[in-house]
This record gives C-alpha cells, sequence and structure tokens, in this order.
C-alpha cells in the first residue's frame, strides 16, 4: 500500500528502511522522501516504523519488558 502519495513510497519500502536500521521517521524521510513534500503521511509512517520495531524484538528483550 502507499502511505506517501507524494513520494511513491509503499509499507514495504518502509519495512524495507527498518530492516536497515531505520529508527526513526526524520530517518526515514532522509532514506525514502517520505513525508518531504506535504507531510500528511508523517503519522501513518511513524505508526508503521513503531509496528515494524516491535516487531523485531529478539524474543528475551520481549520478557525483560513484561
Amino acid at each position: 500500500m502507499y502511505v506517501c502519495i507524494c513520494n511513491g513510497v509503499t509499507d514495504h519500502q518502509i519495512r524495507e528502511a527498518v530492516d536497515n536500521g531505520c529508527g526513526s521517521v526524520a530517518e526515514l524521510t532522509m532514506r525514502t522522501g517520505c513525508g518531504a513534500t506535504c507531510g500528511s503521511c508523517l503519522d501513518m509512517a511513524a505508526s508503521l516504523v513503531a509496528e515494524y520495531q516491535a516487531r523485531d524484538l529478539p524474543l528475551p528483550m520481549l520478557a525483560a519488558a513484561a
């Protein structure tokens, strides 16, 4: 699905950026251009970054957080 229509950034590209170490929306914007034009996608992009980061936590980290 397209998250940033202005710059043609998809959720798949956001996932790839997070998998490659992207840790913030500001960094995501630098890497992909997501949010650099009108900014209306920044809330959705931030949610996806947080979601994808949470999925990638190793299991011992999840146990420590509980």
